[in-house]
């Protein structure tokens, strides 16, 4: 009898082992709770099983079969649905909840599409965090590249709803013109983040759409090899390890008895220079890089004394780290964000208070951009901290070792964070791209007219995408010429629009605020196209 048992047991056990290593139904990264699925289209729902197992998809009431081919790969189409949710789908033992039926926009183009909505704060904040519309839903493909092939997904990502929370991560962009799409139709939007800062068109153009492109084809072939790449990391890794060694090892406000960012560091003898002033940043002709201490006595009223604040320092070219009284408060590692450094409780006294920055130069002219803000900031209010700093050098270096982009390179891009999106049906898309390719305006033309015909064969459709038009930005600003390109194509092209942003810009930032009335010049194009109005 016992042993009887035990081989029941034992089949019990070998039943339950089988049914956990079968091969469950696996979705990609877009089928997931909170998806926006495109309204009045054919849906498609797709993934991957064991190769023959049968797939149930239950949506609305209604029941979907098929199976998985040889591959493991299976896909169902779903007919078209009227815009509404939340719903939920069932597929196999999979549930995927909150599903809204909408319209859905592919956003992309390189960092001022990308540019999140905390970036714009600034300008924003008060309607940010007033502002919650869960029929709004946002996704943002994952930094990926490959140029091997179309992936059949992106990396892990989630949809997310529009709350002051989630929205931080929105790209603003994407945010006002789905608050404006909304608020005229009251249909549901989802938008498809898939943008990346920095990357040129070519990089979002398959090898197919590269083919009267000689130069950019073989350049894609040339990283096919998947040594090449480790070997240029693994240079590059050390030659930044390297150089930054030195480069600690040599900067005297590191390695002196008390160091140069100690509240009570002797700084009488240093240089006196307004923040502004950039006579230090060079010997007369070339940059000076390597490490630049400022420090800055300020006086602290007595009744802010012991209370938390915000440091401002605007924007400085390259990177920083900031200590106030000699404590730590905060570092970025790049020229373009903004310096927002929480100061605690208890970290600023009544009197005297000393803000220090190491700034860190690895190439060209190290600078605070003027016209930002650079000040402490308290509830009710801020103290000054432009005029006169004290200076001194810490370390000079020779340009620091360069980085290869590789997502910058051609069909990287379009492979990894395009390609999987083939199954998912969109309304339009907007491309707000180009200071990448400015200096090339001759060749942008052809370069984004095969583009928008390479997406548009992709996703097997016709949609309508309107171009943004760069941001002025520098004095002089010198992009006319390819503003002019961008329009040509958007005249050019049947079912695209362009959205003037021009005046929106900033002359010392290429990541202007105002993404507000940019969005809404976007869904105006948008809907002018939907509607077939001239």
């Amino acid at each position: 009898m016992v042993n009887v048992l035990f081989k029941v047991k034992i089949i019990c056990f070998i039943l339950c082992f089988t049914q956990l290593c079968e091969a469950k139904v696996k979705l990609p990264a877009l089928i997931s709770d909170g998806m926006v699925l495109q309204r009045e289209q054919n849906i498609r729902v797709w993934g991957s099983a064991d190769a023959g197992e049968s797939v149930t998809v239950n949506f609305l009431k209604k029941k979907y079969t098929t199976q998985a081919d040889a591959a493991g790969n299976w896909q169902v189409a779903l007919p078209p649905t009227k815009a509404g949710g939340p719903y939920t789908m069932t597929i196999n033992e999979l549930e995927i909840k909150n599903i809204l039926i909408g319209d859905v926009y592919l956003c992309s183009g390189q960092s001022n599409m990308e540019l999140p909505i905390y970036r714009v704060t600034d300008m924003f904040r008060a309607e940010v965090e007033a502002y919650t519309n869960p029929m709004i839903r946002h996704i943002k493909v994952p930094l990926s590249y490959n140029f091997h092939g179309p992936q059949a997904d992106i990396n892990p990502a989630d949809w997310k709803e529009l709350n002051p929370t989630d929205a931080m991560q929105f790209s603003a962009l994407a945010y006002f013109f789905a608050k404006a799409m909304y608020e005229k139709n009251k249909i549901p939007v989802g938008l498809i983040n898939s943008a990346v800062g920095g990357s040129p068109v070519e990089a979002w153009i398959s090898k197919e759409g590269l083919k009267s492109f000689s130069k950019y084809l073989n350049e894609s072939e040339l990283y096919q090899s998947d040594e090449l790449i480790a070997s240029i990391r693994n240079t590059e890794r050390l030659q930044s390890k390297r150089w930054n060694e030195v480069l600690y090892k040599n900067d005297a406000g590191l390695h002196e008895s008390t160091k140069w960012f100690e509240a009570g560091y002797n700084d009488s003898d240093w240089q006196r220079v307004d923040l502004f002033d950039t006579s230090w940043n060079n010997n007369g002709v070339s940059p000076v890089n390597g490490s630049h201490w400022f420090r800055k006595d300020i006086e602290i009223p007595g009744n802010q004394a012991g209370k938390a604040a915000v440091l401002r320092l605007g924007c400085i070219v390259d990177a920083d780290s900031v200590y106030v009284n000699g404590t730590f408060v905060g570092t970025v590692s790049y020229q373009y964000p903004p310096r927002i450094y929480k100061l605690p409780e208890g970290l600023l006294k009544a009197g005297k208070n000393t803000v220090t920055v190491r700034l860190i130069s690895y190439g060209g002219r190290p600078h605070f951009v003027p016209e930002k803000p650079y000040k402490i900031v308290f509830d009710q209010s801020e103290i000054s901290l432009e005029g006169e700093w004290k200076y001194r050098l810490g370390a000079q270096m020779p340009q620091g070792p360069g980085q290869t982009f590789f997502q910058y390179k051609p069909a990287g891009l379009y492979n990894a964070m395009i390609a999987p999106l083939q199954n998912y049906a969109i309304k339009g898309a907007i491309w707000y791209q180009g200071e990448s390719n400015a200096d090339r305006y001759n060749e942008y033309y052809d370069l984004l007219t095969a583009m928008i015909a390479d997406c548009r064969a992709l996703l097997n459709a016709s949609f309508p995408i309107v171009i943004v038009e760069l941001a002025e930005f520098g004095r002089p600003d010198g992009w006319d010429t390819f503003r002019g390109v961008q329009k040509k194509v958007a005249e050019d092209t049947p079912g695209a629009a362009f959205a003037p942003a021009k005046d929106l810009g900033e002359w010392n930032d290429i990541h202007p605020l105002n993404k507000k009335d940019a969005g809404i010049r976007v869904a105006l194009e948008m809907e002018k196209l939907i509607n077939n109005k001239p």
